[in-house]
């Protein structure tokens, strides 16, 4: 039986832990079984070292509910960036050290971009040499490689990435089969992938792809789900305020399953019958209210499907 649950946003915790148990209890009156964590909403990782003292805080309050966990690396983490390198990889590690500490057995990581989001602002696009991409693949891949000999209990999650207006391809993971050959490469068993649908919706739209067919072609790596709901319009970077986007039908809303346009069926059709992981509905924290609504939308789409669900 497969088990949904929601995430923990790390803009709405803002590093409280009395907000993580009002989430938790939350989650319980909105009938999921499975919480994923934020551990950079949650400050267990402080200037690239573990706080262990936090997360023993933590993991006392995650142990009072009858979840799964998940975990979600720091959303800045980036093995290819040139700024501080030895810093995202202690970033990672304490990361890992930290879903190992509380349990979860999968922490989803946003693969390693040419250009970061933090530097939109004060660069264009990345015009790197075909060469020059190779090298960062291959340094982001040893690292990921170690990483995952280092914490054999814990998968390490690679999430398909959105695109943005004009500074795309920013990160090679916009492509998931370009995702699929990263994984490939760095082909370790604990080194898969998490199907984020929103973005994929927003990549298929922006590149021309056939969804269905993108998830056909990954559907062995795909360990962990994000989902959530958008109608496919990519944004620029600096258009942030939800309010603005909705009427439109931009951005990267992760809005409640069923609000926007994402073929949930039939996307879900292409894998979810050997599927076996956590189903996490990834939504903004202006939707938290709505987190049961959302489950609930899932839920019946999947037993359409025939699956089981934990309830």
């Amino acid at each position: 039986m497969l088990n949904i649950g929601s995430n923990i946003n790390e803009v709405r915790v803002d590093g409280s832990l009395k907000a993580l148990q009002r989430d938790l209890s939350a989650f319980l009156g909105f009938r999921l079984t499975a919480a994923e964590i934020s551990i950079h909403g949650l400050d267990a990782v402080k200037n690239g070292r573990l706080d262990c003292r936090r997360t023993s805080e933590i993991k006392t309050i995650l142990s009072d509910f009858p979840f799964r966990y998940s975990t979600h690396a720091p959303n800045p983490l980036n093995l290819m960036g040139l700024d501080f390198p030895e810093l995202h990889r202690n970033v990672l590690y304490a990361s890992l050290e930290f879903s190992h500490a509380i349990d979860a057995k999968c922490m989803a990581y946003h693969p390693g971009r040419y250009l970061e989001e933090e530097k939109f602002g004060i660069r264009g696009p990345a015009y790197l040499t075909l060469q020059e991409k190779q090298d960062l693949l291959g340094h982001e891949a040893e690292i990921l490689k170690e990483a995952a000999d280092a914490f054999p209990g814990v998968i390490i999650a690679m999430e398909n990435a959105r695109p943005y207006l004009h500074h795309s391809p920013y990160c090679y993971a916009e492509l998931p089969e370009e995702l699929a050959k990263q994984i490939r490469r760095i082909n370790r068993s604990n080194v898969l992938m998490t199907l984020d649908f929103g973005h994929l919706n927003l990549s298929a739209r922006y590149y021309n792809l056939d969804a269905v067919a993108e998830i056909k072609a990954v559907a062995p790596f795909i360990v962990h789900c994000h989902v959530h709901d958008n109608f496919g319009r990519s944004v620029y970077y600096t258009e942030k305020t939800q309010t603005h986007q909705i009427p439109f039908g931009k951005g990267d809303s992760h809005m409640p399953v069923g609000w926007g346009a994402i073929p949930f069926h039939d996307l879900f059709a292409e894998f979810i019958n050997e599927y076996n992981g956590l189903l996490i509905c990834e939504l903004r924290s202006r939707y938290f209210e709505q987190t049961g609504e959302a489950a609930e939308n899932l839920a019946t789409i999947l037993q359409k499907q025939g699956v089981l669900l934990s309830r």
